[in-house]
C-alpha cells in the first residue's frame, strides 16, 4: 500500500481583520480562514471534514497557534476541538508573524520575521516550544510532525524540533528548493523521507512540468488529473508513501469570499478517486508516521506529460480568471494560457 498524507495547513491570516489587535474582530478571521463562510455555503475545514467523511479518508490538519499571542488558546481550541472530535490528525504549524502581539509572554523582544528560519537556533526553540505548548492547551495530542509557514524552515528548525521530541518535518518541497523560503540544505533531488539533522523529512509531492521544471504537489498547483497520476505512479513505483498539500482557505477566491468551484470540485473528486483506488490508503502521522526510504529521484516524480500539463495551465488559468481578485476577459485566460506554455 502507498500511504498519501492529505496535509491541510490550517491557519488564521495576519492580513485579514482582527490580526491588528483590533477587539471583535476574531470571528470575521475565523469566517473567512478556517470555516471559509461564504454566501453560497462553507467551504473550510468543516466542509473539508465532510468531504473526507464521506468517503472515508484521513487528513493531518497542520494547525498553526500563534494567534493564541492575540486571542488566547481559546482561539485555538475552536480549531483543535472540531479536528479531534471527528478523528483527523492535528500536527504542528507556525507563522511567525504573530510575533508582533507576544508583548508580556516568554517570546517578547523576538520581534516580527518572516519565517522561522530567520532567526537564531535558542530563538527557534523558544518559538517551537510555545507554539507546541499552545497546541496542546487548545486540546491537541503532543505533536510529532511539523510544517513551517511558508515552508521557512532552515537546517537548525530540524535541530530544535529533534531536541523538542518531534520527529518529523515536512517543510521540505523540492519543487521550490532554491526558489522559495525553505533553506534546509536538501535539493530538488531530495524526494523521498530521509533522516536528516535528527528527524524524518518528509518533502511533499512534486512532479515534472514544463521546461524541466518541478511543480509542486499542492491542490491550488495541480489538475486533478495530474494529482491522481501523481498518486497512481507513486503507487506504481513502489513508493510507501506521498504528502500532497493545501489549506483551510484553499477552496476559496483568493479575496477569501466566494467559493471557488474548480478547486472545491478538485478536492472533492480526488477524495473519491483516492477512495476507490486500489494500493493506496490515506494515514496519519498520529497513526502510521512515513518512514525512510531510497529511490532514485527519476523514480519517484511524476515524468511530463504535454496533454496534462496543458489541460492543468488552461484549467488554471480559467480559475485564476474567475476567482483573483481581478477578474480577466476570455482573451486574457487565453493569453496567459499561451504565455505559460511556451
Amino acid at each position: 500500500m502507498t500511504a498519501v498524507y492529505l496535509t491541510i495547513d490550517t491557519e488564521y491570516a495576519a492580513h485579514l481583520p482582527g490580526a491588528n489587535g483590533t477587539p471583535g474582530t476574531r470571528a470575521e478571521n475565523f469566517d473567512r480562514s478556517i470555516a471559509c463562510v461564504t454566501p453560497s455555503g462553507s467551504v473550510g475545514i468543516f466542509h473539508q471534514m465532510d468531504v473526507l467523511d464521506r468517503h472515508g479518508l484521513k487528513a493531518v490538519f497542520f494547525v498553526d497557534p500563534m494567534p493564541a499571542l492575540l486571542w488566547g488558546v481559546d482561539a485555538i481550541a475552536d480549531i483543535v476541538g472540531p479536528i479531534v472530535a471527528r478523528g483527523h490528525d492535528v500536527q504542528l504549524h507556525c507563522h511567525t508573524e504573530w510575533l508582533d502581539h507576544a508583548e508580556g509572554t516568554p517570546l517578547d523582544g523576538l520581534g516580527r520575521r518572516r519565517n522561522l528560519k530567520d532567526f537564531s537556533l535558542d530563538d527557534q526553540r523558544m518559538i517551537l516550544a510555545f507554539a507546541r505548548d499552545t497546541l496542546v492547551a487548545a486540546g491537541a495530542p503532543s505533536p510529532v510532525a511539523f510544517r513551517a509557514g511558508n515552508y521557512g524552515a532552515n537546517d537548525d528548525t530540524l535541530v530544535a524540533l529533534a531536541g523538542l521530541g518531534i520527529a518529523y518535518d515536512t517543510s521540505h518541497c523540492p519543487a521550490l528548493a532554491g526558489r522559495g523560503d525553505c533553506a534546509i540544505s536538501l535539493g530538488p533531488e531530495d524526494l523521498c523521507p530521509l533522516e536528516h539533522r535528527g528527524v524524518t523529512e518528509v518533502p511533499t509531492a512534486c512532479l515534472e512540468s514544463f521546461r524541466g521544471r518541478l511543480r509542486h504537489g499542492q491542490l491550488t498547483a495541480l489538475s486533478l488529473q495530474e494529482l491522481i497520476a501523481a498518486v497512481l505512479h507513486a503507487r506504481d513505483a513502489g513508493l510507501a508513501s506521498l504528502t500532497l498539500v493545501s489549506h483551510s482557505f484553499e477552496l476559496l477566491s483568493r479575496d477569501r469570499r466566494r467559493i471557488n468551484r474548480v478547486v472545491a470540485r478538485r478536492f472533492d473528486r480526488l477524495c473519491a478517486a483516492l477512495a476507490s483506488m486500489p494500493g493506496v490508503s490515506t494515514a496519519t502521522y498520529a497513526d502510521a508516521p512515513p518512514t525512510a526510504e531510497s529511490l532514485p529521484g527519476a523514480g519517484a516524480r511524476l515524468p511530463h506529460d504535454l496533454l496534462r500539463g496543458g489541460m492543468r495551465v488552461l484549467e488554471q488559468a480559467i480559475s485564476n480568471a474567475l476567482y483573483s481578485r481581478g477578474m480577466r476577459s476570455g482573451a486574457q485566460v487565453l493569453a496567459l494560457g499561451t504565455t505559460l506554455l511556451t
